[in-house]
């Protein structure tokens, strides 16, 4: 296990291993900055065409219900 604080490193092998932790923690921000932009632009999206079309249909069905009602009783 490397320790980055700790020790005296030697070789290619060392080097890499470094580099290589370095990497990893340079990364991790940028996933995290990716994900939140992707959820960022989720959350803001626009919605109002979806709500719009249901409204619509709402009323459709809303209409279609008192048209069902509005003949004489069969009782």
């Amino acid at each position: 296990m490397v320790n980055l604080l700790i020790g005296q490193f030697t070789g290619a092998h060392a080097r890499l291993e470094v580099g290589m932790a370095a990497l990893a923690w340079l990364l991790i921000p940028l996933f995290a900055a990716i994900g939140a932009a992707i959820w960022g632009s989720w959350v803001s999206r626009d919605r109002t065409v979806g709500d719009i079309a249901e409204l619509n249909g709402y009323a459709r069905f809303r209409d279609a219900m008192e048209k069902a009602h509005s003949g004489p009783d069969r009782f």
